[in-house]
């Protein structure tokens, strides 16, 4: 028997079948994330409860062994630890009506997932980004990109190595890198997962710095070096990234004319993330649309501080 033409197809009922988002958006976040990818990351996934604590012991030190002498017990040191706020709940939404899911390319879909991959990620970046500064002594405000001057920053320095006075400041040099990898060894930073975070401005600098192009010092690994694939580098046992996130810092004047710059060791900060990138969709029919929405839910904590060299250089 026939059923006749009164099918129910999918084109007339659109609201109620629901999209695949949360992989395309997952994809477009990891593309764009850079920092997040350098720091220690604690997965959190399923876990109740808001706060994380990690133990931080004190070292012990060797003692020598006497002949028929008993060993030398080390004394318990005063352990603490640090508390690891799981508290940034960050979305992304928009409400797509019917008549633009009828009638528009599927190149609308792909910017959105893209987009939301990249909101979410920069997101992410910036709070890492900005967490790096927080260190002891240290009271940070953030607007609009900057670092302003109601901050109380901790040492700071120039591209050349100095200390920054806060008012001017000098362009990165091969000196300054190396008494940056010198205030990490001295720390006893671990001497492996050393990177270095730095604006386009520096990457500019170091694109015209032998070290970081000519092959006798950056080698031949196939498709692996900074001419063929546009990074940066290495040199001196740390790895440079770049990134356009990264907070300009007012200087005492109010002006931001200060291009901040990482180099740091991977267990510096700690990375929590609870809820990985999620994507949901559900039709309202009250609007005739459908609603998209990306979160995620993380925490961010600066574990040590010596591990971090912070630095600034101009924007020009």
């Amino acid at each position: 028997m026939a059923l006749g033409t009164n099918h129910i197809i999918t084109t007339e009922v659109t609201s109620f079948i629901p999209d695949i988002w949360s992989d395309e958006v997952v994809a477009a976040y990891k593309k764009n994330l850079v920092a997040a990818g350098l720091v220690r990351k604690l997965s959190h996934a399923g876990k109740k409860g808001d706060t994380i604590k990690v133990p931080t012991p004190s070292r012990g030190s060797a003692s020598d062994k006497g002949a028929e002498a008993q060993v030398t017990l080390i004394q318990a040191g005063t352990d603490a630890t640090v508390d690891i706020s799981i508290n940034k709940h960050k979305e992304y939404s928009r409400l797509i009506e019917d008549i633009v899911s009828v009638q528009a390319l599927e190149s609308l879909r792909r910017f959105y997932t893209d987009d939301a991959g990249y909101a979410i990620a920069k997101q992410v970046d910036t709070d890492i980004l900005v967490e790096l500064m927080n260190k002891s002594g240290a009271s940070l405000t953030y607007a609009a990109g900057e670092l302003t001057t109601a901050s109380t920053f901790p040492t700071i320095y120039e591209g050349d190595g100095a200390t920054w006075d806060e008012t001017t400041t000098v362009d990165i040099s091969d000196a300054g890198l190396r008494g940056f990898v010198k205030l990490l060894d001295d720390a006893d930073a671990p001497m492996d997962g050393r990177h270095c975070i730095v604006p386009t401005i520096v990457k500019q600098d170091l694109l015209g710095t032998a070290r970081f192009t000519e092959t006798q010092f950056v080698g031949e690994a196939a498709g692996g070096n900074s001419i063929r694939n546009g990074m940066v580098g290495d040199a001196y046992g740390v790895d440079f990234y770049v990134t356009t996130n990264l907070p300009l810092v007012q200087d005492s004047a109010g002006t931001a004319d200060n291009a901040l710059g990482y180099m740091f060791q991977e267990d510096a900060l700690v990375f929590v993330e609870q809820l990985g990138v999620r994507s949901q969709s559900q039709s309202k029919l009250e609007y005739l649309g459908d609603l998209f929405v990306t979160d995620t839910i993380y925490g961010v904590k600066l574990l040590r501080d010596d591990s971090v060299i912070p630095f600034v250089v101009p924007t020009t």
